[in-house]
């Protein structure tokens, strides 16, 4: 007899006419009763490659087999035996190019809602006051530096503590978190949430120096006589910018420079802070990737009229999730897809008005595995904005490589690593997108993961 599956348990969510005129989180999370159905679609097939599809390797089938069970806050204790930061990868991961894409059930029917319900636990850990520190071993008496608080950083600091060293995170910026507190908004990972994972840490032992520079403050050199070990995870922080005329007119920001405003300087928080960020009636945002739905979504929760996403490439290639891009839609941000600026347009007092755009269509794949735009001839029209949002990536802040010149990078200044994350320097490791370029939150976990491994083999092994 064949067993029923049935669909996927929804995530209720704010409306989006509500929702576009706040910074609320959208998604509400699974009620207990939810979360059991849907944990009990799981068949716990014996040989689960959900586990490969995640970078930090946390048991699946164990923690659902725990929320089955209604031991939830175990199913939580479970999940941080490999994963530190469990409330925010249920909300920011990509589960569903990674594990979810793994699920054995996904190849016939819809894949177990895997990030929900990790997201379920961790909240009711924590709103429960049921959060316990595992027993830390004894100090080995080895101090491991950690250049970013991000959450390659974080990663690497939460596993070396747990490991015996001492671990020491040197944050350049007034709070901890990377681009976990600047670049992504309030309604997908509410601040307090972040601030409690990263109590947690400090609880396993992890140190959190903020306001401190490496490169200015100290060089890596004058690190390496305090510390056994250095891992850098200081991401892709370097604003992108096209390099188009009229790129230095007001009103055109880096998604990096706004998000920073909206989130980290809390112009979100109508009225309570002064950051200020321009009067917005008509936007355009450039890109089509996470940072680009973030951007788009702030700009209509702080009043824009009218939000246009530009894009060169179509749907198909937006890197984006496609939940965000749903989100997006619904709140309503408009889309134009296979389109390009070519130049901004002054309206005569330093500021922008409008962009000149071009028309695009799809050629042959590139590097990227995606087909290549082509611009159409004769296609010129032009777009009225009055705010440009620039998210067509991010690039590797040089200020500690240039200070520190043996550290080998590429020609786009990303860090040279081999693949346990080893550096040319001796004793000096690298991973997340200082190495690879933007990538994603989990990625970058994973990357501080293998890195607290490397550092430890190699300590072991002196």
């Amino acid at each position: 007899m064949a067993v029923e599956i049935k669909p996927k348990v929804k995530m209720p969510e704010q409306l989006p006419e509500k929702r576009r005129k706040n910074f609320n989180e959208v998604p509400l999370g699974y009620t207990e009763e939810m979360a059991i159905e849907e944990a009990t679609r799981c068949i716990m097939c014996k040989k689960p490659k959900c586990i490969s599809g995640c970078p930090v390797e946390i048991d699946i089938p164990a923690f659902i087999q725990l929320i089955k069970d209604g031991k939830y806050a175990k199913s939580a204790r479970k999940i941080k035996e490999t994963n530190t930061l469990p409330a925010i990868c249920g909300r920011v991961c990509p589960q569903e190019t990674q594990c979810e894409l793994q699920c054995v059930l996904g190849k016939k029917f819809e894949p177990i809602a895997i990030g929900r319900l990790e997201r379920f636990v961790a909240d009711y850990e924590r709103e429960h006051n049921l959060i316990e520190i595992p027993k830390i071993p004894e100090w080995n008496g080895k101090k491991v530096a950690i250049v970013g608080s991000g959450p390659a950083g974080l990663t690497c600091a939460g596993d070396l503590a747990l490991m015996g060293y001492k671990a020491t995170v040197f944050e350049a910026l007034h709070q901890p978190g990377g681009v976990l507190i600047y670049g992504i908004p309030e309604f997908r990972l509410p601040k307090e949430i972040l601030r409690i994972e990263i109590d947690y840490l400090r609880k396993l032992g992890a140190e959190i120096k903020t306001n401190y520079i490496i490169g200015k403050i100290k060089t890596i050199d004058e690190l390496l006589e305090e510390y056994d070990a250095i891992f850098i995870g200081t991401g892709a922080g370097l604003p992108v910018f096209m390099g188009i005329p009229g790129e230095n007119l007001a009103g055109i920001y880096s998604a990096n420079e706004f998000l920073t405003r909206v989130n980290l300087m809390k112009a979100y928080k109508f009225g309570e802070y002064d950051t200020p960020v321009l009067d917005i009636k008509r936007a355009a945002v450039l890109g089509a990737g996470n940072t680009a739905m973030d951007s788009a979504r702030c700009a209509l929760r702080l009043g824009a009229e009218e939000v246009l996403l530009v894009y060169r490439r179509s749907r198909k290639e937006a890197p984006a999730r496609i939940e965000e891009i749903h989100h997006a839609e619904e709140e309503g941000v408009k889309f134009h897809f296979l389109t390009t600026p070519i130049r901004y347009i002054n309206d005569g007092n330093g500021h922008v008005k409008a962009m000149e755009c071009l028309k695009m269509e799809l050629g042959e794949p590139d590097s990227s595995g995606r087909r290549r735009p082509i611009p159409v001839e004769g296609s010129e029209f032009i777009m009225e904005v009055d705010t440009v949002l620039v998210a067509i990536g991010a690039g590797a802040n040089p200020l500690l490589t240039k200070a520190t010149p043996d550290i080998e990078v590429d020609k786009k200044g990303h860090i040279i690593i081999d693949g346990e994350l080893r550096t040319k320097k001796k004793w000096v490791y690298a991973g997340g997108d200082i190495v690879t370029g933007s990538a994603t939150v989990i990625e970058a976990m994973g990357a501080g993961k293998l890195a607290a491994r490397t550092i430890d083999k190699d300590i072991k092994n002196k």
